[in-house]
């Protein structure tokens, strides 16, 4: 009888104990709704030229694969006229804050481009920043949950930057768990970065071990730019074919 008792004593100790278990793993769930992408880039507002790159960059999927949400703080490099950089903003809504930086020698063109998309709505609370890619943001910048940085990776070395160096900065201003997603024209094996200021592209593997090598993990890949037609030995800017193009998701570790 006294056996007995005890097995029941147990076993409503363990019900307990499993629903509290339950009842907290339920609390500790996201809430949030899932981010509408196709609704962010179908927004009326936005240009047609905006809509044309949508095209090639394969907008809804890239942004989608960078798991960017609303009231995220993120640093969008190398903005160039700012079409990733809007499509940031639009997606942290007011909530969040972004941050479009891009070299003290950039482009005229992409400079003056992005003057004029800093004046739209959609660019509402972007914090622009003109710093070398190696100290990107300010000292009391820190804690991002994401930085995007698009087909520019390559021309790290025209601009004089060293990766190494600029990796462990981008790793020390991102969150424990926040990611780097990098988006670039693949060259063929064995080329590294040397072609980066010719073909405008750069080797995969090289890129995955040099952020490796700052401490980031490689957490997922994206396949949605592969053209394996592309014989990747041409600047891509003259290719008769769409570029296949790498791109990448590492994260901090927690």
């Amino acid at each position: 009888m006294t056996e007995r008792k005890f097995d029941a004593a147990s076993l409503r100790l363990f019900v307990a104990a499993f629903i509290l278990a339950l009842l907290a793993g339920c609390a500790g769930m996201s809430t949030e709704p899932a981010v509408n992408y196709e609704a962010i880039i179908a927004a009326p507002d936005r240009s047609d030229a905006d809509r044309k790159n949508d095209i090639r960059r394969k907008a809804v999927q890239l942004l989608a694969f960078t798991g960017i949400r609303p009231g995220m703080k993120v640093l969008d490099l190398a903005t160039g006229g700012g079409y990733s950089t809007e499509l940031v903003a639009r997606t942290v809504g007011p909530r969040g804050v972004v941050y479009g930086q891009d070299g003290p020698n950039g482009p005229p063109g992409g400079l003056k481009a992005f003057a004029a998309r800093a004046n739209t709505p959609a660019m509402k609370g972007v914090i622009r920043l003109i710093r070398p890619f190696d100290d990107p943001v300010p000292a009391e910048v820190r804690d991002l949950d994401a930085i995007t940085f698009f087909f520019e990776y390559h021309e790290m070395p025209k601009a004089g930057i060293e990766f190494a160096k600029m990796n462990r900065r981008l790793f020390e201003i991102l969150k424990p768990g926040g990611v780097l997603i990098v988006a670039d024209h693949s060259a063929q094996a064995g080329k590294g970065g040397e072609v980066g200021p010719t073909l405008h592209r750069i080797e995969e593997s090289f890129v995955r071990r040099h952020l490796e090598a700052a401490g980031f993990r490689l957490v997922d890949e994206g396949n949605f730019l592969r053209n394996p037609a592309d014989k990747r030995d041409i600047t891509v800017f003259k290719n008769p074919v769409p570029n296949d193009e790498f791109v990448l998701k590492f994260q901090r570790p927690r």
